[in-house]
Order: structure tokens, then C-alpha cells, then sequence
């Protein structure tokens, strides 16, 4: 990782899957982050979390990541919560669990039932946990006859949780889209949070960054890896995530490259060891 901090100032990290697994952080991973802005460079987290930033830090120092490894946070929710001034009519039928409520604070958008609602705001399952997607078929048949707009706060489809495996707001946006509903996706591998997190950068550096500078860092090939080639910046693949290593790197490498053969792929490793 030191040649990858001298050559790319910026980073543009990942959260789940490459600091942190949901449980416990990855020490290796935000001692290298850490290492990198005191070598002079900039970390500027990017999730597809529906919460707002300031969420997502109190998240992460709950999970015990060091507040050292990171400049600032863009999240998912920062963005959605435009989409959701732009398109819900200050009235939302709210789809995922509670603990996403604090995506509202600010915006002057009210969570209402179904048949009051203007649109959708997908930030996951009720219950991660337990439910399963059929669950959702009637749930997304009456949304879809009521055609109203979903806005997807997190376009992840999965998630690793510890040891498993769990479905995300972009699972059920795969869903209502399937069943030709209209879906407006707010985080990765889409384009606005990529410009927010463009302008974080160009704040904390006081002044304009380049895309020449950037390395995007992260686990995810359908949103970390495709939405940094889509934006033109190179990227960082960690398999240890949701991306399957097992049979090498070099495997999961060639694999990531096939399903989105515009990436840039400057590495694929276990974890982001310093030296």
C-alpha cells in the first residue's frame, strides 16, 4: 500500500467488507488508511449505507474502527436524502428496519403508510436477519399497482455479516425494477455520490482534486469496482469481502475483470498491509 499512497493522494474507501465486517474492524486495513493521511494523503470513506455521515461514524466508533482512519464519510444517505426532497412529496412509505429513521432528520420528509405515501424509500429488509424475499412479493405488488417511485438508499444486493450472507436494499430494488417498477439508486456504482465525495476531497485538500489523483478501494465488483470504472478512477480490488478468494487472487481478479471489463484493477490483495 505505500506505493499505491505515493502514487494516488486520494482514496476513495469502502467501509463493509474492507474496515470492517459488521462486527469487529479489519485493524490491518485502518492502520494502513490511518498511515496514509499521515504520509500526507486524503481517506474519504464511501458507503452505500442509507444513514447519514454522521451515523456512520457513530456506527463505526461503536465498532471500535479508528476515527485516525479517515478524513470524512460520504454515504448513500447523504444522497438519498436529495432524492427524497426531489421526488417523495414530503410523504414516504419507508421499506427497511427502524434503525434507518435517522435518514429523515432534516429533510422535512414524513414516513407514511402505503396509501398515503408518494413514493418509496428502500433502505433494506424490515429484518435483515430473519426474513427471507418472498416475504416481500405482496409488499412489492401493491407498491408497484400504486406505481410509485422507489429511491433506493443502498444498491447493494448482499452484504457479509460475520460468516453470513444478507440481502440489502438493492436486492429488493432488483426486485421492484423486475416487476417494472421505477427505481432512482442513490450510492454506488451510480454517479452523484461519487461527485459529493469529489467535492469532500476538494475540501479537505483546500483545493481542486483531479480524478488522476483518486484510487477507489473496495470489495464489491457491482458497485465499488463498476462504479469507479463508470467514473474513470482505478481501483483497488480487496477479496475478503464479498468477493470470493478462495481459489487465489489472481482467480477473483480475472473473474471481477470479466463482469466489468472497463475496470482499471491496479491490485487485488487480502488486505491492505502497508508494506
Amino acid at each position: 500500500m505505500q506505493a499505491l499512497s505515493a502514487a494516488y493522494r486520494v482514496w476513495f474507501c469502502d467501509i463493509w467488507g474492507v474496515i470492517h465486517d459488521g462486527v469487529r474492524p479489519f485493524t490491518i486495513n485502518t492502520a494502513a488508511l490511518a498511515q496514509h493521511r499521515q504520509s500526507g494523503g486524503i481517506v474519504i470513506l464511501v458507503t452505500n449505507s442509507p444513514r447519514s455521515n454522521l451515523g456512520v461514524e457513530k456506527q463505526l466508533r461503536e465498532i471500535g474502527v479508528d476515527p485516525e482512519s479517515h478524513d470524512t464519510i460520504v454515504t448513500s444517505g447523504d444522497v438519498t436524502q436529495d432524492l427524497m426532497r426531489a421526488h417523495g412529496g414530503g410523504k414516504v412509505f419507508h421499506l427497511g428496519p427502524s434503525r434507518d429513521h435517522s435518514i429523515y432528520d432534516g429533510t422535512g420528509v414524513t414516513r407514511v403508510p402505503v396509501d398515503e405515501a408518494r413514493a418509496i424509500l428502500c433502505t433494506g429488509l424490515f429484518d435483515d436477519v430473519n426474513d427471507v424475499l418472498a416475504d416481500y412479493d405482496k409488499l412489492l405488488g401493491d407498491l408497484k399497482r400504486r406505481n410509485l417511485v422507489m429511491i433506493c438508499a443502498n444498491p447493494d444486493k448482499i452484504v457479509r455479516k460475520g460468516d453470513r450472507i444478507l440481502y440489502c436494499a438493492g436486492k429488493l430494488a432488483e426486485l421492484y425494477a423486475a416487476l417494472g417498477g421505477q427505481v432512482l439508486m442513490a450510492g454506488k456504482p451510480y454517479a452523484p455520490i461519487y461527485d459529493l465525495a469529489m467535492a469532500e476531497a476538494s475540501r479537505v485538500a483546500g483545493r481542486p482534486v483531479k480524478r488522476a489523483e483518486v484510487l477507489a478501494i473496495g470489495d464489491g465488483p457491482e458497485t465499488d469496482i463498476r462504479g469507479a470504472a463508470d467514473y474513470g478512477l482505478p481501483a483497488l480490488l480487496v477479496a475478503e469481502g464479498v468477493t470470493d478468494a478462495s481459489a487465489g487472487l489472481h482467480v477473483a481478479e480475472d473473474a471481477v475483470q470479466r463482469a466489468v471489463p472497463h475496470a482499471r484493477i491496479v491490485a487485488t490483495v487480502h488486505d491492505l498491509s502497508w508494506t
